[in-house]
């Protein structure tokens, strides 16, 4: 699977973006999706999950309530809609996905496959 990551971008504190996540390979709908993210500094950061069927979704405590993660399987393409966005939501954010690990969806070596990465900047 291959995973291109897009839709970043220089905003201001409070502006929305979505970020969009291609895949292409094998069967979209066989994999968990999530996004984390990593500032300069520091160690990437889960921030949120859903299950393949988009039956569930999980959050970092940090976005709950301001980013919304959803997925297309027909377009095998996942989302993640960023609201109210803060200065401390700056990081390359990374799309991800697994095929069989079902623990903890904020352990990063869970996960089969990366994307590039795609840099949101929150200007204040």
């Amino acid at each position: 699977v291959q995973l291109q990551a897009s839709g970043g971008g220089l905003v201001q504190a409070g502006d929305s973006l979505r970020l969009s996540c291609a895949a292409s390979g094998r069967t979209f709908s066989s994999y968990a999706m999530s996004w984390f993210r990593q500032a300069p500094g520091k160690e990437r950061e889960f921030v949120a999950a859903i299950s393949r069927t988009a039956g569930s979704t999980y959050y970092a405590d940090s976005v709950k309530g301001r980013f919304t993660i959803s997925r297309d399987n027909a377009k095998n393409t996942v989302y993640l809609q960023m609201n109210s966005l803060k200065p401390e939501d700056t990081a390359v954010y990374y799309c991800a996905a697994r095929e069989n690990y079902s623990g903890s969806y904020y352990f990063s070596g869970g996960y089969d496959y990366w994307g590039q990465g795609t840099q949101v900047t929150v200007s204040s």
